[in-house]
């Protein structure tokens, strides 16, 4: 579509993510296919059993447990509509949707990184202060965080034009179609990367110093469950912040291909959900031994 006067807005924007792609765009839909069904069903059974099981309703399962519904729910946020717009062309999606989608998307990495943030100080209190334990949860600071930071968006006139060069409402990829000035909004943007920046400081710094309260503790089967745990945690947030860092190297630099930054992008949010239930699956002892019963009770109910 072509551009409007400076008076009118569009109400819709045209997603048009990996079109450098040409014919070959719609084979997009098998991986992101087979990736939707496996988040699906992998996250779903995490779900499953820690509600299920009331030894795994502590703090920590339950952290799990919210690590598993963000990955269980973010796919749905998106890919579905990627996958019409791959196969069938279907890239329309009016103004108030593309809103929903961007809160719903940035709340989620907000609230990861909180989830990262309460794991960290979940291990914090039950090794080096296991008499005081207390729960961690940020979650009013995400809602305000990024109900300002879309709120932002939603006077801002697009009279330039409405094709967005990516396959979901992206933040900087609606914001830059803009006609007004978008200083509050980038400065937002800024606000919301310090904090999540801040949480990483924080992780790191509680996984410093739980370690350096580890290896000072005597050798036995507590000290090597202590590393077992917390080894188990870093990895998931190795992978949740490497994906993070190559979103927005992407972005920054120039002579990265456009699909390529909309597929880091993709995975930036698809990583986390891809890799938890492998992770928490096979390493917790507990998880595992459970998700081995469900599929032990359901063979032996087809019998």
């Amino acid at each position: 579509m072509g551009d409007q006067s400076n008076n009118v807005s569009f109400t819709d924007f045209q997603l048009i993510g990996f079109s450098d792609l040409k014919g070959y765009r719609p084979l997009l839909f098998i991986p992101f296919c087979i990736i939707l069904i496996y988040t699906l069903f992998a996250n779903g059974i995490l779900i499953i059993v820690i509600a299920k099981h009331r030894k795994l309703h502590a703090p920590m399962y339950i952290l799990i447990g919210l690590i598993a519904l963000l990955g269980f729910f973010v796919p749905i946020y998106f890919i579905p509509r990627m996958l019409f717009g791959f196969l069938l062309d279907w890239n329309t999606i009016t103004r108030h949707e593309c809103l929903i989608q961007m809160f719903c998307l940035h709340f989620s990495a907000c609230f990861q990184s909180t989830i990262l943030l309460g794991m960290a100080v979940d291990r914090y209190f039950a090794i080096i202060y296991p008499l005081r334990y207390n729960d961690f949860v940020l979650s009013i600071r995400n809602a305000v965080l990024i109900i300002a930071m879309v709120g932002l968006v939603v006077p801002l006139t697009f009279c330039k034009t409405n094709m967005v060069y990516h396959s979901f409402c992206e933040h900087t990829s609606v914001v830059n179609l803009a006609c007004n000035d978008i200083s509050k909004n980038y400065l937002a943007l800024t606000v919301a990367f310090g904090v999540t920046s801040t949480d990483c400081f924080v992780i790191f710094c509680s996984y410093v110093i739980i370690f350096v309260v580890i290896f000072r503790s005597p050798s036995g089967e507590s000290r090597h469950k202590a590393i077992h745990t917390c080894t188990t945690h870093i990895m998931t947030i190795v992978i949740a912040y490497i994906s993070v860092t190559a979103a927005f190297v992407g972005y920054r630099v120039a002579t990265i291909p456009r699909d390529i930054r909309i597929l880091t992008s993709a995975m930036y949010h698809l990583v986390p959900a891809i890799c938890n239930p492998i992770i928490y699956g096979l390493r917790t002892t507990e998880i595992r031994t459970q998700i081995v019963n469900l599929f032990k009770f359901n063979k032996v109910t087809t019998y």
